[in-house]
């Protein structure tokens, strides 16, 4: 089970993320585009989106987006792991 943890709150919106105590990912939402890379930043990109239409967000719109987002990162997440372990 992939477990976040929040590093960043806004500009950009940004977590870490881990199976078990193992590093296994970064989600970044930042210029209105949110990006998840395997094991870390300079990785794999595993999962992207676009958030927003102004350019300039570095935060989800709402808690819903961020639920539906993260979701969908977790899972990502959890096929890169499969894939490389």
């Amino acid at each position: 089970m992939i477990r976040l943890e929040k590093t960043c709150e806004a500009c950009p919106e940004q977590y870490d993320a881990f199976d078990g105590e193992r590093l296994v990912g970064y989600l970044r939402l930042r210029w209105s585009q949110f990006s998840v890379v395997c094991p870390d930043v300079g990785g794999e990109e595993v999962y992207a989106s676009p958030i927003g239409d102004s350019g300039w967000e570095g935060e989800f719109e709402d808690e819903a987006q961020r639920m539906v987002h993260l979701h969908l990162a977790k899972a990502a997440i959890e096929d890169w792991v499969k894939r490389n372990a």
